[in-house]
């Protein structure tokens, strides 16, 4: 229940500071704002300037009526000081005779966990603020699975405004005893409890006699002596590429981060995925070239050869290999509010190397206030899951526990180009090694040239009622009469027999357009040309089916037709059924319908015939086929 300290240094023999990043966390109004304020206005780091400011502030919007607010110190933004509330992540830089410090205060309102996520992220340490009235809350046991899942393994564990509760000793000890047992779960989380009052300045950066019972250190005194030695340096040599650095034709260097782990002049590296391996000749430092460099510096290397190595290549000595593989198991915290779905696509992006993801399998979700593990289709907005992951790339890339800064990624939207998820990587998966494409004699080419036509997948997405079947079958009529060799895949027709599983869930028709995608994708590898009459509802999803063909073989037609006529028409009767409530999820009443923005033929099939759409579609056709 401690944590690991090193021995007290005194403030005469601290003649070289290293600095620690801490992060303040908990629930809203805890007292993690006041919580650094009172440290720095204990050790007078605050400028008069700064002081004077922030006691006129404290007139306006300060909680502590005549006295200093000594939150107001840190939370800078207008709307946080209004709200009495921190909102975005805050940095304090202060320093003791003892050591340097960089204070991260997260917000403690839950809507802002993905603010606290990022604060979490960069810190070294964490102290964990519980209010001494209210004890453990679901926000407390959130932040503890976070900081316990980005390997912050050692933790502060600071019961807050002890003089609310009369500095009672029992009140300490049960809420230490409710902690103890809720960490249990948690993996090779350890901590230390300190009873303080931040805003009396109690145990904070001295001791107070107003809690005779507690004979520990002050949390100052503890941060001050917290053992950050773990050395990246001595970690395998990792080196993701930023740059092909190229100022001119007789120069080729590769720029970037040196982020764990040492290289030198004459050591032989391996560059991955491609595996390729060769020798250093010169490293440059800002400063000029140096014989040997390590993690956290800026360099740029030059090999003796030249080899082929891009952006988001990772570099490493040839000693030691990193995961370099096209599926992962990983934690992923979801900070979106629209919902993570499974299967559809999401851009990466790795330390310096982008490519695009599929959420194969959510394994499980995690119960903040149990820490069980429960089933899951989806993550929502601050849920946590284990999720296995497959890459469009084989990727290089190591465990989080090895390496934080190459075992971790985000995901991005690739329609808003949003942050939608933080992962941390908890190995890689390896496909069965006896699975091999086998490439055929018969071949596209050959089949496109005895059918004599380009084959390709013609994908028509509108509203239910649009048009799109009679459309594409008038369409293919005149195909075949030309002579052409086609095939329609129309989407009720799958539905009686491939798609016979799958229901009308967003994780369900996402399943339904890979499906057709890759069948599509085999029938134009067949040479036809495919007609394919689906909703397909989502962007995202029609931009995977089309990642499957090559540049000139998929088209987008977009049937534009008013849902006011979509509905007037109800061939089926659907509309009439999503209306009364008796039909659930339905495209355009109850669930989304993303209309294509640059659809590559677009038809305003609200006020033509299907003979000037259907020849409106041949027109685009005739150079292509």
């Amino acid at each position: 229940m401690s944590l690991v300290l090193q021995t007290p240094r005194s403030k005469e023999t601290a003649n070289k500071k290293d600095q620690l990043r801490f992060l303040t966390c908990g629930s809203v109004d805890d007292g993690k704002s006041t919580l650094i304020g009172r440290i720095l206005y204990d050790t007078n780091l605050i400028s008069r300037d700064n002081l004077s400011q922030t006691k006129k502030e404290s007139e306006r919007y300060g909680t502590q009526g005549q006295e200093l607010d000594l939150a107001l110190l840190v939370d800078g933004l207008q709307a946080e000081r209004e709200q009495g509330i921190t909102i975005d992540i805050a940095y304090r830089y202060f320093e003791t005779e003892v050591r340097k410090f960089i204070a991260i205060d997260a917000p403690g309102h839950e809507e802002y966990t993905r603010n606290m996520v990022t604060g979490a992220s960069n810190a070294e340490t964490a102290i964990i603020l519980i209010d001494a009235e209210k004890g453990i809350t679901k926000q407390t046991k959130r932040h503890s699975s976070i900081i316990s899942l980005l390997g912050i393994k050692n933790t502060l564990l600071a019961v807050n405004k002890m003089d609310r509760v009369n500095y009672d000793q029992k009140t300490f000890l049960d809420i230490c005893e409710d902690y103890k047992t809720f960490c249990r779960k948690l993996t090779e989380f350890h901590f230390t409890a300190i009873p303080i009052s931040a805003l009396k300045g109690c145990c904070v950066t001295k001791l107070d006699t107003s809690i005779p019972w507690y004979k520990g250190p002050s949390l100052l005194e503890v941060l001050e002596n917290i053992d950050v030695s773990a050395n990246i340096t001595d970690a395998e040599t990792r080196f993701p590429v930023q740059i092909v650095n190229r100022p001119d034709q007789n120069f080729r260097g590769y720029s970037g981060t040196l982020v764990s782990g040492k290289l030198s002049c004459g050591d032989m590296i391996t560059v991955h995925p491609s595996f390729k391996k060769c020798q250093i000749s010169k490293i440059i430092e800002p400063t000029g070239p140096v014989k040997r460099s390590q993690a956290g510096k800026s360099i740029t290397i030059v090999l003796s050869e030249e080899i082929d190595i891009s952006r988001g290549d990772m570099i490493t000595k040839s000693s030691s290999k990193p995961y370099v593989v096209d599926q992962l198991a990983a934690h992923v915290i979801w900070l979106d509010h629209t919902a993570l779905l499974p299967e559809r696509i999401y851009d990466i992006r790795f330390a310096t190397k982008e490519t695009t993801a599929q959420i194969t399998t959510l394994e499980y979700k995690i119960d903040f206030e149990s820490l069980d593990h429960h089933a899951a289709k989806t993550l929502k907005l601050n849920e946590i899951g284990f999720c296995k992951i497959a890459l469009a790339d084989a990727v290089a890339f190591d465990s989080y526990d090895d390496n934080k800064v190459t075992g971790s990624f985000i995901l991005i939207d690739r329609e808003t180009k949003a942050t939608v998820g933080a992962g941390v990587i908890d190995y890689g998966l390896r496909r069965a090694s006896n699975i091999q494409w086998h490439n055929m004699k018969i071949d596209k080419r050959l089949r496109s040239k005895r059918y004599n036509q380009k084959p390709m997948m013609l994908w028509f997405t509108g509203l239910s009622g649009s048009g799109k079947s009679t459309i594409a079958d008038k369409l293919e009529q005149k195909l075949v009469e030309r002579g052409h060799f086609t095939y329609l895949l129309d989407g009720d027709n799958l539905r009686h027999g491939l798609n016979k599983d799958l229901g009308f869930t967003d994780k369900d028709r996402i399943e339904n357009i890979r499906r057709v995608a890759e069948v599509g994708k085999l029938m134009v590898d067949a040479g036809l040309l495919v007609l394919a009459c689906f909703i397909s509802p989502f962007k995202a999803e029609r931009e995977m089916a089309r990642l499957l063909f090559n540049n000139d073989e998929f088209f987008e037609i977009f049937v534009d037709t008013p849902l006011k006529i979509c509905e007037a028409r109800d061939p089926k009767g659907l509309y009439k059924k999503a209306r009364s409530g008796e039909l659930k999820n339905f495209t355009g009443i109850d669930s989304e319908y993303e209309a294509p923005l640059n659809a590559d033929i677009h038809l305003d099939a609200g006020t033509q015939s299907v003979e000037k759409l259907v020849n409106q579609v041949l027109k685009f056709l005739e150079k292509k086929i």
